[in-house]
């Protein structure tokens, strides 16, 4: 029962941010430093990830509206500086990578850009500086230069340019991510535009599109939105777009698709975020161990045994809000397994924040806590949504 308590909850996100606080505020280039070992040595001064900018500013702003404190407002306002001044580019888009402040890396991926309107929205909530001026000035870019008006989706991934050379793949995550970043919005502005735009992603994912997928949501589709069933077929660990279908983001739309419902009560919504985390479960979990197998094959085979940190946040996350959302006991259960699992192997006791990659036995791989981009936005940013569901039984 510790696990489900306001004040657990709150203590580990105070938790997570002391690993990061205040080492990771680079005062040299701006924004922030990511890339840390497991003590909190850091391995890489100069590397600046768009998703780890933008994550690192959304937990700063959640730690904020949980404790109070001006010092983690005044990070994110840090962070929003960094975004504006130096991956915002010429052309409007956002940089992928940078070094120090030189690009590395200048594609515009609509999944970064998912995150900067994620940021954006949670420091519009922290009232961090430059916060309204970064929100007016993504929706506007994602408008205009990702949005596919006739699918209903954004598009995947633009080159740096004159913005004409649109890659052919697209795919779900960005969507998702798109979602929840627009359920965010909502909630920071009561703006009808987001909450509209986060229920027409959720419908085209998780509603229409899983009918050419046995009602599974797949991750990968051809330019015409079209499953595509063979794409990174050879390459199952692949970081940002494995092959096969992943019960972490099942779990994680069963979480999005009970915050929308509760803006927005539509009668598919929660069947269908409960069938995603029944779903998820029936393929992946293993009984004995606890474990979360990471993807299976669209014949049921487990392509990858590995376990991320990410899964069992989203679990956890999912597991509450459907408590909540059905009054079925069941998920505190599995809210509770799933926690216990995260306590005993990935949450680091000794210096903070989460353990990134487990082996199928529990084993870590490296002893890089933080690499490029992960900044522990996912357990942190669960604990958040957890705490909330708490205030809307109230």
């Amino acid at each position: 029962m510790r696990f489900r308590s306001t004040e657990f909850l709150e203590k580990h996100i105070a938790d997570i941010i002391g690993f990061y606080h205040p080492a990771c505020i680079d005062q040299t280039y701006g924004g922030y430093i990511n890339q840390m070992l497991d003590d909190g040595t850091v391995f890489d001064r100069m590397t600046k990830h768009l998703v780890g900018t933008c994550r690192f500013i959304y937990i700063y702003s959640l730690a904020y509206l949980v404790h109070g404190k001006t010092e983690y407002r005044d990070a994110a306002s840090h962070g929003v500086k960094f975004l504006l001044d130096h991956h915002k580019q010429s052309d409007g888009g956002y940089a992928w990578v940078l070094n120090g402040t030189d690009v590395e890396d200048g594609t515009r991926f609509c999944y970064g850009h998912a995150f900067v309107l994620l940021a954006a929205a949670g420091a519009r909530k922290a009232s961090a500086e430059r916060a309204d001026e970064l929100m007016d000035d993504i929706w506007n870019l994602l408008e205009h230069r990702f949005w596919e008006g006739d699918a209903e989706l954004y598009v995947d991934e633009i080159a740096a340019g004159d913005w004409s050379a649109v890659d052919a793949y697209r795919g779900q995550n960005c969507n998702m991510h798109m979602c929840e970043a627009m359920l965010v919005a909502y909630e920071a502005t009561q703006d009808k535009r987001y909450l509209d735009r986060a229920e027409t992603l959720a419908r085209r994912i998780c509603h229409e599109l899983p009918a050419g997928s046995n009602g599974l949501v797949w991750e990968h589709y051809k330019t015409d939105w079209s499953h595509d069933w063979d794409y990174n077929k050879d390459d199952p660990r692949h970081l940002f777009k494995p092959y096969g279908y992943l019960p972490g983001h099942f779990v994680e739309w069963s979480k999005l698709l009970v915050i929308l419902n509760r803006y927005r009560p539509l009668d598919w919504l929660v069947p269908k975020a409960e069938f995603l985390f029944r779903k998820a479960l029936d393929a992946s979990y293993v009984k004995d161990s606890g474990a979360i197998n990471y993807s299976f094959a669209p014949d049921g085979a487990i392509m990858d045994t590995d376990q991320y940190y990410w899964v069992f946040s989203e679990a956890f996350g999912a597991s509450a809000l459907l408590a909540h959302a059905t009054d079925n006991s069941e998920y505190w259960q599995w809210y509770d397994r799933f926690w216990t699992y995260a306590d005993a192997n990935f949450v680091d006791h000794q210096y903070g924040g989460w353990y990134r990659l487990l082996d199928q036995n529990g084993n870590k791989y490296s002893n890089e806590k933080s690499p490029a981009s992960k900044t522990d936005y996912h357990p942190l940013a669960a604990c958040f949504e957890v705490l909330e569901s708490y205030k809307k039984d109230v």
